[in-house]
């Protein structure tokens, strides 16, 4: 059997594995194989196509890692736009009470809502920040 064939082989049983446990990082190192396969096509060694997989594999594998760890961070789930359908809508306050709360008209119900610790509550046109249980975390828009 042809050194490209068994690289192919691999290629597949990689990818396969990661279909059946959803884990990304065995698709880098399908990409991997498929640097060994393509090199065994070229007619490299077998040494040059184990050191190019595992550079291309392991390498692709860094990357990822590095990018999940250091890359973007998500906001937690009450301050983020893309879970909760709230965050950056505008809300107008008409008056805060003495407790720092307010009562808002929103989504056709009535909401409480909250300022942020250390700013001087106003009335007029807010943003949603962040739901803190029930309440709204408002921001001056």
């Amino acid at each position: 059997m042809a050194e490209s064939t068994l690289w192919w082989l691999a290629t597949g049983g990689v990818i396969a594995a990661e279909l059946l446990t959803g884990t990304f990082y065995l698709l880098m190192l399908g990409i991997g194989c498929v640097a060994g396969a393509l090199a065994a096509h070229l007619g490299c060694s077998p040494t040059v196509q184990i050191v190019l997989a595992a550079v291309i594999g392991g390498g692709a594998v860094v990357v990822w890692h590095l990018r999940q760890t250091h890359g973007h961070s998500e906001a937690p789930a009450q301050s983020n736009a893309n879970v909760n359908m709230d965050i950056g809508e505008s809300i107008q306050v008409e008056a805060w009470n003495a407790d720092g709360t307010a009562d808002v008209h929103y989504r056709g119900a009535r909401w409480t809502a909250i300022h942020r610790p250390g700013v001087t509550p106003s009335a007029g046109p807010h943003r949603v920040a962040e739901m803190v249980g029930s309440r709204l975390l408002l921001d001056r828009a």
